[in-house]
C-alpha cells in the first residue's frame, strides 16, 4: 500500500508541474530503495537517472526508465515500472512519427509484461497478472513482434494452469511452441516444452511427458541453462519413477544433483536427495534411503524450506517404521504434521493477500479516477500536491529508517545461510566422491576378471573384441578359457594345438553396478563349470552354469532356501569352443553368425536364459567344420538395441546383418574400428542404452 501511495504522490506532480519537479520526485524514489541495491545496480541506476534528468522529450525518458526496468531485479524495479508505463501512455497521446510510435508501442508491450510479472510474483494476484499479460499479448500481435508474442503465450498458459484450467494452459503452450519454432528460437523454446511435459505428467501420459522433457533438456544443455537442465533431470527422474525404472531414475537424479551442487542450489539439492531416498525406500534399501533422506532433511531444516521439510519428514517416518524404529518414526511424523499445518496456514494467508490485493487495486482505481477528474482545477491540485509532498517527505524518512534496519537483519541471515550452504556443499561433494571412488574401484575389480589382450591373442590370433560398457562398470562381459581337448587333463603343459579354446560373449541382467555384481556370479559359474567339473562341451557347460547360478541366487534370496521362487537374475550368452577348425556353439538367447563365401549363416540360440525359467531344457550344442577365411561372430543385444539415427529408432538386427556382410572381407582390427564408428555415428547425441560386447574371429 505504501508504494501505491508513493506512486500517486509522484505521478500527479510529474504530469502537472513539469520536468523540474518530476526529476526531484524521481530521485526521491531512488533514495527510498537505495539500501536494496547492489553496487552494480547502483551504477546502473545512477547512469540511467542522469540520462533521465537530462532528457528533453518523453521517448528519451522512457528509454532511461526501460533500461532500469530491464536490469534491476529487486523491489526497486516495481517503483519504476508503473512510472514507465504512465510515461508511455502520455507519449502515445502526443503527435509522434510512425517510427517513434512503433518504438514506443514495443516498449509498452514490455512494460505491460513487467507489470504482469509484478502482480504474479510480488503480489500473488494471478487474475491481475493475466489482465496485463493479455494486454501485452494483444499489443505484440498488433506490432507483429513474434518473440514477445511467443513469450506471452507461454506465460498466459502458466496462469491458466495455476488456476486449474489445464486444458486452456495446454492450448497456449502449444501456440507458444509453434510460434517459437516458426522463427527457429532455440533458447526460449525450452520453456513451453517443459510446461507441456508437466501437462502430460498430470495426465499420466508419461511417455509423452518424457518426450517433451528430453527435448527441453537438450536445448537447455545447448544454451548452457544449468538451472533449467538440473530441473529437467529431476523432472525426467520423476517420470522414470512413475514408470518403475528406478535405475534410470537414479541416473537422472544424480545428474541433476551434480548441477545443483555446482550451483549451490540448496532447495534443488534437497529435492533431488528426497527423490533418491524415495527410490531407495521402494527398493527396500533402507540404509541408503535414510542417508539420502536425512541429508535432504538437514538442508531443508537449516534453510527453513517448509515444502521440502514436509515431504522428506514423511519419507523419514516411513523409513524408520520399516526399520522398526517406532520412536524415530513418530518423531518424524510429528514434523510432517507440523509442516503440513504450516503450509496450510501459508496457503490461507496467500489467498487473503490475493483478496486484499484486489481490494487495494479497486480502491486505487477509484482514487485515480477522482484525481483525474480534478486535473481541470489546477489551483486545487497545486494545494493537494504541496500537502502530498510534505506527506511524501515524512513517508520517505520513515521508510528509509525501516529499510536500513531490515537490510542489516537480512545481511546477517544471508551470512549464516552462506556458511551453512558451504558446509553442506563440502559434505555432499565428499560423499559423491566416495561413491565415485567405490564404483571406479569396482571397475578395476571387474577388469581383472576379463581375459587380458595377450591371452586372447595367444589363442585367437585373428580376432577382435569390441567392448563398450554403458556406465563405469557393466553387466556385459567376455570370457575365455583354454582347456585340454581331453576332459581328463587340464594340464598347462599341453600345447596350443592340443587345447580346446572356450570363449563367450555374455549379457547379465541389468547394467551399471547391479549388472556388474551379477556378472561376477556368472563369470565364476563359467569358470567352475570348466575348471571344477572339467566340461568342454558348450551345451553341457551352459547346463552346469545355469545350475550354479540358480543355486547362488536362490540359496541366498532373502536369507533362506527359495529354489521354487522365480528369480530373474541371470544372463544371456553365446558360448563357443574352437578346436582346430571344429567349432561348437551353444547359446541362451544370443545367436552365432558365420560368414562363408559372403553368405551369412545364422544359428539360433535356445530361447531360455542362464537363470531360473518356467520350463528348463538342456542347452543344444551345434557343431561346425569351418573352412579357411570363414568369419564368425557372437555378441550381446546392446549393439542392435541402440537408439539413434535421424528418427531416434533402434539400429535393429537387420541393419547389423548388412553391416557385417559389408565389412567381412576387411582385417579383424579394421572390422572392429568400422563397427565402433558405425555405432557412434548411429548413437549421435543419444544416451547409450545398454552395454555392448561383440566378438569376431577369422579362421
Amino acid at each position: 500500500m505504501m508504494k501505491k501511495i508513493i506512486f500517486i504522490v509522484f505521478v500527479v506532480p510529474l504530469l502537472l508541474f513539469g520536468q523540474e519537479l518530476a526529476d526531484k520526485e524521481f530521485y526521491l524514489i531512488d533514495s527510498l530503495n537505495l539500501a536494496l541495491l547492489t553496487e552494480n545496480d547502483r551504477a546502473i541506476l545512477d547512469s540511467s537517472l542522469t540520462i533521465y534528468s537530462l532528457a528533453k522529450d518523453d521517448t528519451a525518458k522512457i528509454a532511461a526508465l526501460t533500461f532500469i526496468c530491464d536490469n534491476l531485479v529487486n523491489e526497486v524495479w516495481s517503483d519504476y515500472q508503473f512510472v514507465q508505463y504512465q510515461l508511455i501512455e502520455n507519449a502515445l497521446k502526443k503527435d509522434l512519427t510512425d517510427a517513434e510510435k512503433s518504438a514506443v508501442e514495443l516498449v509498452k508491450g514490455g512494460a505491460l509484461n513487467n507489470i504482469g510479472l509484478f502482480y504474479e510474483f510480488q503480489k500473488g494476484n494471478s487474475s491481475k497478472a493475466l489482465e496485463y499479460y493479455l494486454k501485452a499479448l494483444k499489443l505484440f500481435k498488433k506490432i507483429k513482434d513474434l518473440p514477445g508474442e511467443a513469450m506471452l503465450l507461454n506465460r498466459v498458459g502458466t496462469i491458466y494452469e495455476n488456476q486449474d484450467n489445464i486444458e486452456k494452459g495446454y492450448e497456449y503452450y502449444q501456440k507458444s511452441l509453434a510460434l517459437y519454432r516458426s522463427f527457429d528460437e532455440q533458447k526460449e523454446i525450452a520453456n513451453p516444452l517443459n510446461n507441456l511435459g508437466l501437462y502430460y505428467k498430470g495426465k499420466k501420459d508419461y511417455t509423452t511427458a518424457l518426450f517433451y522433457y528430453k527435448n527441453s533438456l537438450e536445448i537447455d544443455i545447448k544454451v548452457n541453462n544449468r538451472q533449467g537442465a538440473a530441473t529437467l533431470y529431476s523432472n525426467i527422474g520423476g517420470i522414470y519413477v512413475e514408470l518403475g525404472n528406478y535405475n534410470k531414475a537414479l541416473i537422472s537424479f544424480i545428474k541433476g544433483l551434480t548441477i545443483f551442487e555446482e550451483m549451490g542450489d540448496q532447495s534443488g539439492i534437497a529435492l533431488v536427495l528426497t527423490h533418491m531416498g524415495q527410490i531407495n525406500y521402494y527398493q527396500k534399501d533402507y540404509t541408503s534411503a535414510w542417508g539420502n533422506a536425512n541429508a535432504a532433511y538437514e538442508i531443508a531444516k537449516k534453510n527453513n524450506y517448509h515444502k521440502r521439510l514436509n515431504t522428506v519428514s514423511l519419507l523419514l517416518s516411513q523409513v524408520y517404521e520399516a526399520q522398526n524404529k517406532t520412536v524415530k518414526a513418530l518423531e518424524m511424523y510429528k514434523v510432517y504434521t507440523a509442516t503440513k499445518d504450516s503450509m496450510l496456514n501459508e496457503n490461507t494467508k496467500s489467498n487473503a493477500i490475493r483478496q486484499q490485493s484486489k481490494f487495494e487495486y479497486d480502491s486505487q482505481k477509484v482514487i485515480d479516477d477522482a484525481i483525474h477528474s480534478k486535473e481541470l482545477a489546477i489551483q486545487k491540485v497545486i494545494i493537494y500536491a504541496t500537502v502530498f509532498g510534505l506527506t511524501l517527505l515524512a513517508a520517505f524518512l520513515i521508510f528509509v529508517f525501516y529499510r536500513l534496519r531490515l537490510t542489516r537483519k537480512q545481511k546477517e541471515i544471508i551470512e549464516i545461510q552462506k556458511k551453512n550452504v558451504e558446509e553442506a556443499h563440502i559434505e555432499v561433494s565428499e560423499k559423491n566422491q566416495e561413491i565415485l571412488d567405490s564404483i571406479t574401484y569396482a571397475q578395476r575389480i571387474q577388469s581383472a576378471i576379463l581375459p587380458n589382450k595377450e591371452f586372447v591373442n595367444q589363442y585367437l590370433k585373428d580376432s577382435f573384441i569390441l567392448y563398450k560398457p554403458k556406465d563405469i562398470v557393466a553387466g556385459d562381459f567376455y570370457w575365455m578359457e583354454a582347456s585340454s581337448k581331453s576332459t581328463d587333463s587340464l594340464s598347462s603343459t599341453v600345447s596350443i594345438d592340443q587345447k580346446c579354446i572356450l570363449f563367450a560373449a555374455a549379457d547379465c541382467t541389468g547394467h551399471g553396478v547391479p549388472g556388474a555384481m551379477v556378472s561376477v556370479v556368472c563369470n565364476n559359474a563359467l569358470n567352475r563349470s570348466v575348471r571344477e567339473y572339467g566340461l568342454t562341451d558348450p551345451g553341457k557347460i551352459l547346463d552346469m552354469t545355469r545350475e550354479i547360478v540358480i543355486n547362488e541366487f536362490s540359496d541366498k534370496y532373502n536369507g533362506k532356501d527359495t529354489r521354487d521362487v522365480y528369480v530373474k537374475d541371470g544372463m544371456d550368452i553365446a558360448l563357443c569352443s574352437l578346436s582346430g577348425n571344429t567349432l561348437k556353439y551353444a547359446g541362451a538367447h544370443n545367436p552365432l553368425w558365420v560368414i562363408r563365401d559372403k553368405e551369412l549363416i545364422i544359428t539360433k540360440a535356445d530361447k531360455q536364459p542362464i537363470g531360473n525359467f518356467r520350463s528348463l531344457q538342456p542347452f543344444t550344442t551345434h557343431s561346425f567344420e569351418l573352412k579357411k577365411d570363414d568369419v564368425f561372430y557372437i555378441f550381446s543385444d546392446g549393439y542392435a538395441d541402440q537408439f539413434g539415427g535421424e528418427n531416434g529408432k533402434k539400429f535393429m538386427t537387420k541393419s547389423l546383418k548388412a553391416l557385417v556382410l559389408s565389412i567381412q572381407d576387411k582385417s579383424m582390427d579394421v572390422q572392429m574400428n568400422l563397427l565402433n564408428e558405425a555405432f557412434e555415428n548411429w548413437k549421435g547425441k543419444n544416451e547409450q542404452v545398454d552395454d555392448v560386447c561383440f566378438i569376431g574371429v577369422r579362421i
